[in-house]
């Protein structure tokens, strides 16, 4: 079998992601025990790798119990471990991992270094989070909406804020999972180039705006994120360009009367979204957030074979 790599929701297909999401639904309603059928052969043998170059809550403590609870083990590196990218190439370390472990998910500065991983190892390489893309996290963010919406196909998603990480990641799912997706952020923040390239391409249902009361109106989901990302070096701009975008209860009410709002934390109330929002009845920040382990169950047992 070719190694699966999930590097990007756009590197796979829509039968591949709708059987992740369908089996990430399945280990939710199971709890701590997977069923049979779901693990990988040889589970409790496999070790996977993880690499942080950025500290991490989430998605530390989410991939670590997500591969206990499959039955295999874990190792945890941070960048003052290895020669990643220094002393050592990226394509050596892939080679040498290969021969320890068998897979590795990586939060990564750059997204260049998950591409040379997976080109130059023979293990799957799982993306955790880089300056391009946040796959795994709008896998869960799927499956919190249709936990909470139903299916998800047809429907129209918000996003409000920066066009960073997260909304490209959200630009591939509209695509691959077939919803209408508007986002809304000022012209200075707009996603990158590649992705709206890549959109125009797939002839996706993707509107850019930087009217966020246009993005919202009668949406199924209103999504936010932090303004200021780890790195980021220019706060106090972020802040001020972005302050038209804070979703309120006013701009929540443009929304479906039934629309959930979601975010992928961490939060700061006051800035990208109010409290009466983020701890009000629409939100669903927590499932979302508890998803991140199910979903990266899925990815990791369809990494591993299942």
């Amino acid at each position: 079998m070719a190694v699966r790599h999930f590097l990007d929701i756009s590197s796979l297909d829509h039968a591949t992601l709708r059987q992740i999401i369908d089996n990430a639904h399945l280990m939710k309603a199971a709890g701590k025990h997977v069923p049979a059928k779901l693990k990988p052969a040889g589970i409790e043998d496999t070790q996977l790798a993880m690499i942080f170059e950025k500290p991490s809550t989430r998605t530390r403590v989410s991939f670590d119990v997500a591969m206990r609870q499959l039955g295999g083990q874990t190792l945890v590196l941070m960048s003052e471990d290895l020669q990643l990218g220094r002393g050592e190439s990226i394509s050596d370390t892939a080679k040498v991992l290969s021969r320890y472990v068998d897979a590795i998910m990586i939060r990564a500065n750059s997204h260049d270094t998950i591409l040379a991983l997976a080109e130059h190892g023979s293990i799957p390489i799982i993306n955790g989070l880089t300056d391009h893309s946040h796959p795994c996290q709008i896998m869960a963010d799927v499956q919190a909406f249709e936990e909470h919406r139903g299916d998800i196909k047809g429907r129209t998603i918000a996003w409000v804020g920066d066009g960073n990480n997260v909304a490209v990641s959200w630009m591939h799912a509209a695509v691959r999972f077939g919803f209408n997706l508007r986002i809304g952020c000022p012209v200075q923040l707009k996603p990158t180039q590649a992705a709206l390239d890549w959109i125009k391409a797939e002839n996706g249902n993707v509107t850019i705006t930087d009217d966020a009361n246009e993005a919202v109106k009668d949406a199924d989901c209103v999504v936010a994120d932090t303004w200021v990302s780890m790195g980021d070096k220019d706060g106090p701009w972020r802040k001020q360009v972005l302050g038209p975008y804070a979703v309120d209860d006013k701009l929540m009410a443009l929304a479906d009367k039934d629309a959930v709002f979601m975010h992928c934390l961490p939060a700061y109330r006051g800035d990208e979204v109010t409290a009466s929002v983020i701890d009000g009845p629409q939100s669903i920040v927590f499932d979302e957030a508890e998803n991140r382990l199910h979903a990266q169950k899925a990815i990791l047992a369809w990494c591993l074979g299942v």
